[in-house]
């Protein structure tokens, strides 16, 4: 593997300075204007290799060549700052981050019901139900960001069709996933409306479930790479895995760190990895380059849930839409709770008791907030988003590469 190292430069010199970056590798240069103080883009040529700076506004340069992307990887990345740089700038907007991709979410939307309900009537009536009731469309909204980062990265000028229909699949699993969700949590309400369970009932919800995940099945079969037919297959799998090894822990005081990640890959970051590892496949980067792309997935998708757990503690129950602590009663032990028993035995006795004294479930919220499980939980959502960065760092500088790494910041400041 290339290795490379970046350094902070120090420029003293007016006019443009060319200055060797320390690579051991091979040598290569930059330029940066003194007068105004940044880096700007430099290309040129040496042999077969093509070198590019990238402009930057802070202190460390990077210097990488095209030929091999791992020469992106060991540079730093930039620190997340989570409540310094949140004040101090204009808030992330998801609306925003994904208007880049706006027709291709588009075209996703148009295909969506026809797909799901084209085979019987009361599908199509769930259908329409499922993808009307809103929602960011992220995983599919990753898919394409990830698709033209690297499509922009080989040289392809356009999406393929393989590409589409990745985030397609993508989306049909996990609204499979949120339908089964939804009938397991006997939830009522979704995203402000009736779930398909209680508008149709459990059974058609099951079977609407079932029918979603044999159809992404079918059109990911018909996709013809194996490697992405084994990668999605894993997360239904993931899927199964993560609520059984949930079910078998409710209530269980002694559930270590690593078991919480390891359920929280399984039922969230495995579909948001795959996603992000799919699409690089299908723009042809090589296996260690899709292979960033998966970890930045999978620690996106971490650091998610770990926030969706926080915010279980510290939002209203008006913003929340369920009540606030609302794993927590049922026994679903998250990381603010698994934090906190370490400092309050007493919390461990509540839990355990299953909230059967009145009030006990209140009490265990403030122990939770009180006894330092919310503040280590915002630092692991941190690490993991930080991790995300990283992976980002195979990718040139592009408007695309931008929104992947404004969709970090923007989960970091849903705990802001």
């Amino acid at each position: 593997m290339l290795s490379m190292t970046s350094h902070n430069l120090e420029f003293s010199r007016t006019g443009l300075d060319f200055v060797a970056c320390g690579c051991s590798s091979n040598a290569s240069y930059l330029v940066r204007n003194s007068s105004k103080g940044v880096l700007r883009r430099v290309k040129y040529e040496y042999g077969a290799r093509k070198w590019l700076c990238f402009r930057r506004d802070f202190g460390s340069c990077r210097v990488v060549s095209t030929k091999t992307p791992e020469a992106f990887v060991n540079v730093p990345p930039p620190v997340i700052e989570l409540k310094t740089e949140s004040r101090n700038s204009k808030s992330v907007s998801v609306k925003n981050l994904f208007e880049i991709v706006a027709d291709d979410l588009l075209v996703l939307n148009n295909n969506l019901q026809s797909i799901v309900g084209a085979e019987n009537p009361v599908l199509m009536s769930a259908a329409e139900q499922i993808f009307s009731a809103g929602g960011k469309r992220m995983r599919p909204a990753l898919v394409f960001l990830v698709s033209r980062a690297t499509a922009e990265f080989v040289g392809l000028k356009e999406l393929t069709k393989e590409h589409r229909r990745l985030a397609e699949i993508i989306e049909m699993i996990h609204t499979a996933s949120l339908i089964h969700d939804d009938v397991l949590d006997e939830s009522d309400m979704r995203r402000g409306k009736e779930t398909v369970h209680q508008l149709y009932g459990t059974r058609v919800a099951v079977l609407a479930g079932d029918f979603m995940f044999a159809q992404s099945s079918w059109y990911l079969a018909n996709l013809e790479n194996l490697e992405v037919i084994k990668l999605i297959s894993q997360v239904i799998k993931d899927f199964a895995s993560g609520e059984i090894k949930q079910a078998s822990s409710l209530f269980d005081c002694d559930v270590e760190l690593d078991e919480y990640l390891i359920k929280s890959y399984y039922k969230t970051a495995s579909l948001i990895a795959a996603s992000t590892k799919g699409a690089a496949i299908f723009s042809g980067v090589d296996s260690e380059f899709s292979e960033h792309m998966y970890q930045y997935g999978k620690n996106l998708g971490l650091s998610f849930q770990v926030v969706d757990d926080i915010l279980d503690f510290t939002q209203s129950a008006e913003q929340l839409g369920k009540p606030a602590g609302s794993d927590l009663s049922k026994g679903n032990l998250t990381a603010p709770v698994i934090f906190a028993l370490e400092k309050a035995p007493r919390l461990r006795d509540i839990i355990e008791s299953e909230f059967c004294e009145t009030g006990s479930l209140d009490e265990a919220i403030e122990l939770v907030k009180n006894c330092g499980g919310i503040e280590r939980a915002q630092n692991l959502a941190k690490e993991k988003a930080d991790l995300a960065i990283k992976s980002l760092q195979c990718l040139p500088q592009s408007a695309f590469r931008q929104a992947l790494e404004g969709m970090v910041k923007y989960n970091l400041e849903r705990i802001d």
